[in-house]
């Protein structure tokens, strides 16, 4: 047998033993990227709402993971299986003390619309009636000029549309953006009051 067919023999072989042995990494391949896919699809819809970060990063190792198997480099994929495991599972961790986070959060600020909604109806009222009462004055207090009363009529418009607002969310079941909108609106309360000096009961 000539040199060249010894290097040409050679070259069979050690083709022949390399397809072999991708060809016995590509089952196991593609059952761990499946059980990932399996593993990431159950977490993926919490974890736009709760871990939008997280799930980014997972499904970028992911999908390079995926090229690697459509390229056939088995290898690869087993080698990087366990990692991208472990940062699907991290994904899940993360998803869970999200939603116990926002399950309080909404919990706290139930309490908070509760107490608003006490409260700042009362303020409208009070307010509605100064503007009433200063509306029909033919002079205004010592000290408000007729400019600074129709801007706080103005800033009682924008409380008042507020305050909708956050009824409407509270009405909805958004108890957290609820309480954000009344917190503002009974801040645009405090600051009539001291514009149009009505006294706190």
């Amino acid at each position: 047998m000539s040199l060249t067919q010894r290097w040409t023999l050679a070259a069979v072989c050690a083709a022949t033993l390399l397809m072999t042995g991708c060809a016995k990494n590509a089952g196991p391949a593609k059952d761990a990227l499946d059980k990932i896919h399996t593993s990431l699809e159950a977490v993926k819809s919490d974890a736009r709402k709760y871990a939008p970060d997280g799930l980014k990063g997972v499904e970028s190792q992911y999908d390079r993971l995926k090229a690697s198997l459509d390229a056939k480099q088995y290898e690869d994929v087993l080698a990087g299986a366990p990692s991208l495991a472990k940062a699907v599972d991290s994904l899940g961790e993360a998803v869970a003390s999200g939603r116990e986070h926002a399950k309080a959060a909404a919990t706290a600020a139930k309490n908070e619309w509760e107490s608003l909604n006490a409260e700042v109806p009362k303020m409208v009222d009070a307010i509605q009636a100064r503007v009433d009462e200063l509306s029909k004055k033919k002079r205004l207090p010592l000290g408000m000029s007729k400019e600074e009363f129709d801007g706080s009529k103005s800033v009682f418009d924008t409380m008042k549309t507020t305050w909708a607002d956050a009824s409407k969310s509270a009405d909805a079941g958004h108890p957290v953006d609820a309480a954000n909108k009344a917190k503002t609106a009974k801040g645009m309360g405090e600051e009539l009051y001291d514009r149009l000096k009505i006294k706190k009961a």
